[in-house]
């Protein structure tokens, strides 16, 4: 874009403090390399356009914003002389894209001095050759002292969850193991067992009869009803009674597992009538307690290996390893991945609470990275709590806000100081102890959703209520590219 062109005079650019120590013959040369132009009110470039012009203001008003969302957010606004803005790191040659990272407009009529890019960036590397080194160094060895350090607090939050994912997988696994030696025992003396009843003085029509009760029994076991402590004591003290007067021998041990399984009297009735002889009743009520242990130890197993698969699958939904990185998301798996693999990380003092709108889309988004952004949110949310003894509640809730998807997550902590709240997501600010913190995980997560997701993440904050909330678009924008390292470039006075 361009206003309307004007004289430059060298005496008036040199007032301004930002050419105020070069000499008449360097005035000159910027005259004659850029030109003054006047801007009516309006738009003078726009976020995301490549970097083509320096712009020096003269004279008047100028406005500074930066893209959220669908919304320019105003960043500053100045009527100093002399601030600056576009392609202030036109030295960088191709050492950065070259493209304006805000937008700038006039309220009113404005003079500015512009100056191409190229010879902005001839000129700096002409004149002040000690300085562009200097600049150049600071620049990109921050952006790669940056992604080092981004790099150690993605490794550090994937070690946590490492550690989490083991300890979660060897409960299940542990588990499983005891029980299938259990299972191996019990299904030993089944058979002794039934050897001992058919080699007995046993008729046929008896024998039949046990094992069909064996099948009848293994299906009960199978669809037995939870019952509360109360409930399990007082059947538990039936059965035995039941077994004591029927001349089973070591019923108070045997009545805790039928109990577990499902039977009652009324069921070891119909045991007593099936079986018919009163010396077959001892034999069948211990194979009938084989059965019983047998089922509820597979049924152990079973939910064992199926916890050990969803904490598998969560692994996977978390990480992305095998889907596209930018693909059409449900959030709410997203999170439920995220708090699974945290799960051992957040305690069992800690309450989660889900305030899931089942409603939401689903919405075009980098998976693995909002994962990570869900897994900073948490660690952090979890950390103040522990920090007031450990104890409180973490709600983690979904909406749609004015036709953006909002995903908060919200903890009884302490909450976040005032003074400090506009500064927690800066690059390596930390209130953590030295050692514990990189000051990365906040900063990380900002630019994923801002400037990754064109989104914005905020947070509210009183004690016993903070709200980090992050709000994403619904529908798809250009995929973006990894977030930039180097800090924004902004308006500057002296």
């Amino acid at each position: 874009m361009s206003g309307q062109p004007m004289p430059c005079s060298p005496a008036e650019i040199g007032s301004l403090f930002l050419f105020e120590k070069l000499s008449a013959e360097q005035l000159d040369r910027l005259c004659g390399e850029g030109r003054v132009e006047l801007f009516d009110p309006g738009p003078v470039f726009t976020e995301g356009d490549p970097a083509t012009c320096f712009y020096v203001m003269i004279e008047g008003t100028v406005i500074m914003s930066r893209r959220v969302g669908s919304d320019d957010i105003e960043v500053s606004r100045t009527s100093q002389p002399g601030v600056y803005a576009g392609a202030v790191m036109a030295y960088l040659g191709d050492g950065k894209p070259q493209r304006y990272m805000n937008s700038l407009r006039v309220p009113e009529p404005t003079r500015f001095f512009v100056l191409p890019a190229e010879s902005f960036a001839n000129l700096i590397h002409e004149w002040f050759p000690m300085a562009v080194h200097l600049l150049e160094g600071l620049a990109l060895g921050s952006q790669t002292f940056q992604r080092a350090v981004g790099q150690r607090e993605r490794l550090l939050a994937l070690g946590s969850l490492s550690a989490g994912l083991t300890h979660e997988l060897n409960n299940p696994a542990a588990a499983a193991a005891r029980a299938t030696s259990s299972l191996r025992d019990r299904v030993a003396h089944m058979r002794n067992k039934l050897g001992a009843i058919a080699s007995g003085p046993y008729h046929g029509d008896a024998l039949k009869a046990l094992v069909e009760l064996q099948e009848r029994t293994a299906e009960r076991v199978s669809k037995a009803p939870p019952l509360s402590p109360l409930e399990a004591s007082d059947r538990e003290d039936e059965l035995a009674d039941w077994l004591d007067d029927h001349g089973v021998q070591n019923g108070w041990q045997i009545a805790p597992a039928f109990v577990q399984g499902g039977l009652d009297v009324d069921w070891l009735e119909q045991v007593a009538v099936a079986v018919g002889e009163q010396e077959l009743l001892q034999s069948a009520i211990e194979c009938l307690n084989y059965t019983v242990e047998a089922e509820l130890l597979m049924s152990e197993i079973e939910d064992s290996t199926t916890r050990i698969s969803h904490l598998v699958d969560a692994a996977k939904q978390y990480s992305q390893l095998d889907r596209a990185p930018y693909q059409v998301a449900d959030v709410h798996e997203l999170l439920d991945s995220t708090l699974l693999m945290l799960s051992g990380k957040i305690g069992p003092q800690v309450k989660v609470v889900k305030e899931y709108d089942r409603s939401v889309p689903r919405i075009p988004a980098y998976p693995a990275e909002l994962n990570q952004v869900w897994t900073n949110l948490i660690d952090n949310a979890v950390q103040a709590m522990n920090s007031v003894g450990g104890e409180g509640t973490l709600t983690v809730r979904t909406a749609v806000v004015h036709d953006r998807l909002l995903v908060e997550f919200r903890d009884t902590g302490p909450g976040v100081p005032a003074e400090i709240r506009g500064r927690i997501f800066d690059p390596f600010f930390t209130t953590k102890p030295v050692g514990e913190g990189t000051g990365l995980g906040l900063d990380i997560s900002w630019r994923i959703v801002v400037n990754k997701h064109h989104g914005d993440l905020k947070v509210e904050s009183v004690p016993g209520d903070t709200r980090f909330q992050v709000l994403l678009p619904l529908t798809a924008t250009d995929p973006g590219t990894e977030p930039d390292t180097v800090p924004d470039p902004a308006l500057e006075p002296s």
